[in-house]
């Protein structure tokens, strides 16, 4: 009951058996919205990379780089082609004031694809990077520059994973 204050909750899940057990948690709760996508800059399909040791808390857009020596025990066993969409394409800014954004690595694609989202929230949660951990990642310095073309400033950082961690960032 302590998230009753929250009125409005939208979840993008590409992977089909992550997006069952999300359905499964959320069933029967009316604020929560379901989309079973990826999202990025623009609608196209790409092929994720899917892991099964982590429960699927790795699966990424990106190809694993620095991943496969920092956690040698989450092995990717497989690709396949999912769905991608940009945020704007749903128009949830009116409805929502804060993204919360884990797509190891692919942040910045997801932000580049939530131009008018941005111009209508006030803070964000990501996770971001200071290696590469997937290749082509951002870096949390890429993302403070792109968000702070729409007014955000990254408050606070947390380094749980010394390589990777989240950052809240506040307009």
């Amino acid at each position: 009951k302590k998230y009753d204050s929250i009125k409005h909750i939208l979840f993008f899940e590409p992977d089909k058996d992550s997006f069952k057990v999300l359905e499964s948690k959320t069933q029967g709760d009316d604020r929560v919205i379901l989309r079973n996508t990826a999202l990025g800059p623009f609608s196209c399909k790409m092929e994720m990379y899917k892991e099964t040791a982590n429960d699927g808390q790795s699966n990424s857009l990106l190809e694993p780089h620095l991943h496969k020596t920092q956690y040698p025990h989450i092995k990717f066993n497989d690709t396949y082609e999912v769905r991608v969409h940009p945020l704007d394409k749903y128009e949830p800014s009116s409805l929502f004031n804060m993204i919360n954004i884990d797509v190891q690595g692919f942040e910045l694609e997801v932000f580049r694809g939530a131009k008018k989202t941005l111009n209508n929230v006030q803070y964000v949660m990501t996770e971001v990077n200071r290696a590469e951990l997937y290749k082509n990642c951002c870096m949390v310095e890429e993302l403070d520059e792109f968000l702070g073309k729409y007014g955000f400033e990254r408050k606070e950082t947390t380094w749980d994973g010394d390589t990777w961690g989240d950052a809240f960032y506040i307009k």
